[in-house]
């Protein structure tokens, strides 16, 4: 299943710079997929700052000192702030995060600008098929758990479990930061979590009668990639780090 057929084209023809979409952009190199974002999705320094892994002075160092030269990755790995297959899972993580937001199916015009990188510099880059592959099992398993859409960009509103129901840690702290007025992208951020894991969460509680799903009519829209963008040149998921760790040996 082919999710951008410009995608397919840019990775044919070895193309370098950013695909710009309704909802994210993709960054390339030679037709590889090094960087991804999208406002539906944390960054790689909400990742790592907000969970504790990295104090925010010593990331906002990497971008001040590294940033112009496009080599925040490999400035954090040089200087011992993270080691260098941490960083490659990680950012790894970050990449199919964004991209499977990014990826999603877009009304406005999708551009590439030719020759535009990201500053956070090229970490190890993967195959669009790849990114193609997760994005489309993704969207594969959030209907098999919960085939109601709305949940995901609706504000979370938590209901009263049933008698002798319970909830795990994760779904625990997702809840008590589900105050009504948050959407799932919002909780990610606070709680420095993969905006598709919050998703995949939210949709097992709607699943199971401890979230509301609101009628597929209010759905909110998407967070949509500023005009801006445009301008620019703790718990572990075992499953998930398995099929990061096979994607880096795939590529290597």
């Amino acid at each position: 299943m082919t999710v951008s057929p410009m995608l397919v084209r840019l990775a044919a023809e070895r193309a370098t710079g950013a695909l710009l979409r309704d909802h994210g952009t993709l960054y390339l190199v030679d037709g590889r997929v090094t960087h991804a974002e999208s406002p539906a999705a944390p960054g790689l320094d909400v990742l790592l700052t907000a969970g504790g892994r990295l104090a925010r002075e010593r990331w906002d160092e990497a971008v001040d000192r590294a940033g112009a030269r496009r080599e925040v990755g490999r400035f954090l790995v040089e200087s011992g702030r993270l080691r260098d297959g941490e960083l490659e899972i990680c950012h790894l993580g970050a990449v199919y995060d964004a991209a499977f937001f990014a990826l999603a199916p877009a009304a406005g015009p999708t551009r590439f600008r030719y020759g535009v990188a990201h500053w956070f510099g090229a970490v190890r880059p993967v195959s669009t098929e790849a990114v193609e592959r997760e994005t489309v099992r993704r969207r594969e398993l959030l209907d098999s758990v919960w085939p109601y859409g709305s949940v995901d960009t609706a504000p979370v509103v938590p209901r009263a479990p049933a008698p002798g129901q319970t909830v795990s840690l994760r779904q625990r702290a997702l809840l008590a930061a589900a105050d009504r007025v948050r959407t799932p992208a919002e909780i990610a951020r606070v709680l420095g979590r993969p905006a598709f894991h919050t998703l995949l969460e939210v949709r097992r509680l709607a699943a199971a009668g401890l979230v509301e799903t609101p009628a597929e009519a209010v759905v909110a829209a998407m967070p949509v990639v500023p005009a801006w963008v445009g301008e620019i040149a703790p718990d572990p998921d075992i499953a998930l780090l398995r099929r990061l760790r096979d994607a880096l040996e795939a590529s290597l």
